[in-house]
């Protein structure tokens, strides 16, 4: 589907190893002829699992996804023929205008890696008479020594978590000037980098979902003036990310489209893909005896000059021949809603209090809907992301293991590592998000060692609910199995309110193993890291000197068991 900057090959102009031929843009493939399709198995489409939908993909306003529904993105392939993907450096791209991602002041050291040195110095000086840029705009100056003939210049938004909403339209708009200054300076072509960066602290795949439904979007309103855009990345990260989330915006055929009604996040933004935010909406209540005026005939007056109408004197009932009833509707007061989400929230919690009571925690919120799971998984993913957690690493209660007899990733929980009076709930939630994110993606294993965990304190189930809708949804259905060795009747006990009280879609892939050697066939021994004290356990020991007697032997260096010949 792209074409790899420093690669190789038969064709002239492309790059060659150290990547600096200019490369023209008939030489890269574009999106609506690439032959790649993205393998969407792994992640339950709504055509397989119509029943746990993705909390990337809940569809908003009352949309579930299933067959028949209108995509939000319907298959153009005008508009696809104008979009491309390239791994490489936009600037060896000979196109009409590259973007900079840089910083307000224009600054050559915060500017896109290699653009400055590969334009020349007469790129920094005429920057410098910039007078600089502010964040969400752009500015435009010549490319000089670029295969280009413009260089448009952006600041990207710094990403906190608090202003999520502010960063993601900021974003936004930055794509959209620069898509702006290129028709304004009638060019065609252009090739836009990732304008996000590492510094700013904004994640990666949010921000790929922003640029390609504003570039969509621009496109569908500005298609007769631009002849082709360019996502240029620079790292496999981002190159798979836009391999994924490309079909989602620019279907190329029915499939993709179907599929994509599933997959796109529950809020895509408005006609520009800005976000939406239904509380800064203007409303509008119905009119003052609207009723009473139903049946009235339609003024006839309506050519009079406005100086002859006088408002004052009339009812305000008057106006309705005048307005639009669709425009005066609205389909649910947000204030209203969320009135109503708190006395549901408040009448679950008040029915859960005897839960408190036997100190089982707070397990009586409002279960969360897939896009505000999405969302709270995303502040929190962006959060850790931004924080050093090497002091809750160092603790080794999570840490990943190796893969289990199928394959699967696989990831070791020490229970006994959990010393919840000295641990930072909050940090240690951040890191668990942190550590989760790469395999929750795919299917995976969880072995949990409950081994001499009984001794210490534990989280409630409150805290355990919480844990789960940060996680979202993703982490339900990829799921495959939690093995927890040496389990206790306490911890059934527990595990048995967690499907109850909880959520019974995780809990019930529990599978209780008393033996190592039982775990084994599960998780070969060389995939795990086992600490010292599992080995020391009273079930343990008798496994060994009972049923493994003559038949295991235990290294007394490294710990592994394995089959006595």
């Amino acid at each position: 589907m792209y074409r790899s900057g420093a690669a190789t090959t038969n064709r002239g102009g492309l790059p060659t190893d150290s990547g600096d031929s200019v490369v023209t843009l008939d030489q890269v493939p574009c999106w609506s002829d690439s032959d790649f399709r993205y393998s969407y198995a792994n992640e339950d489409s709504v055509l397989q699992n119509l029943h746990f939908p993705d909390p990337l993909t809940a569809a908003s306003q009352g949309e579930n996804s299933g067959n028949g529904m209108v995509s939000k993105f319907p298959m153009d392939r005008e508009v696809n023929s104008k979009v491309y993907l390239w791994r490489g450096n936009p600037w060896n791209l000979e196109v009409d205008a590259v973007v900079n991602s840089t910083n307000e002041n224009l600054d050559e050291a915060h500017s896109s890696p290699g653009l400055h040195a590969a334009a020349g110095p007469n790129l920094a000086e005429e920057c410098a008479t910039l007078g600089g840029c502010r964040t969400g705009m752009a500015k435009v100056t010549n490319a000089y020594d670029l295969p280009a003939r413009r260089v448009i210049h952006t600041v990207g938004p710094k990403y906190a978590v608090k202003y999520h909403t502010a960063a993601e339209n900021a974003l936004s708009h930055c794509y959209r000037s620069c898509l702006e200054l290129l028709i304004d300076n009638r060019l065609h072509s252009i090739a836009m980098s990732c304008i996000y960066t590492e510094a700013k602290n904004y994640p990666r795949e949010p921000a790929a979902h922003v640029a390609i439904r504003t570039v969509r979007r621009f496109l569908e309103k500005q298609k007769d003036k631009i002849h082709a855009v360019v996502f240029c990345t620079t790292t496999s990260s981002d190159t798979e990310i836009y391999k994924r989330l490309l079909p989602l915006y620019f279907p190329r055929d029915k499939l993709e489209e179907e599929i994509a009604v599933s997959k796109l996040p529950a809020d895509v933004g408005d006609e520009n893909g800005e976000t939406v935010i239904d509380e800064r909406k203007i409303r509008i209540q119905p009119l003052p005896n609207l009723k009473t005026t139903a049946s009235r005939p339609p003024q006839t007056s309506t050519d009079l000059a406005v100086s002859n109408i006088s408002l004052a004197g009339r009812d305000s009932s008057y106006l309705e021949s005048y307005l639009d009833p669709a425009f005066m509707s609205l389909i649910k007061d947000p204030d209203q809603r969320r009135r109503e989400q708190w006395e549901k929230s408040a009448q679950a919690r008040k029915g859960w209090n005897f839960a408190k009571m036997l100190g089982y925690g707070d397990i009586g919120s409002p279960p969360l809907s897939a896009a505000e799971e999405y969302s709270l998984h995303s502040r929190y993913l962006a959060k850790a992301n931004s924080l050093n957690l090497s002091d809750i690493a160092e603790m080794k209660i999570v840490y990943r293991g190796g893969v289990d007899s199928e394959g699967r990733p696989v990831m070791v929980v020490v229970g006994a590592h959990f010393l919840l009076r000295c641990l930072d709930l909050e940090r240690f939630v951040l890191y668990i998000v942190k550590e989760f994110e790469p395999l929750i993606q795919k299917p995976y294993t969880i072995v949990y060692f409950h081994s001499a965990a009984s001794l210490q304190m534990q989280p409630d189930l409150g805290w355990m609910k919480r844990l789960e809708q940060i996680l979202g949804r993703k982490h339900r259905r990829n799921l495959h199995a939690i093995y927890i060795l040496h389990p206790t009747f306490g911890l059934k006990s527990v595990i048995f309110g967690l499907q109850m009280l909880v959520d019974d879609e995780v809990w019930k892939k529990v599978v209780y193993v008393d033996r190592l050697l039982q775990l084994f066939k599960y998780v070969p021994r060389e995939q795990l890291t086992i600490p010292d004290f599992v080995f020391q356990n009273r079930d343990c020991r008798h496994d060994l000197e009972v049923n493994g007697g003559k038949g295991v032997i235990v290294d007394p260096r490294t710990k592994y068991v394995y089959q006595r010949p």
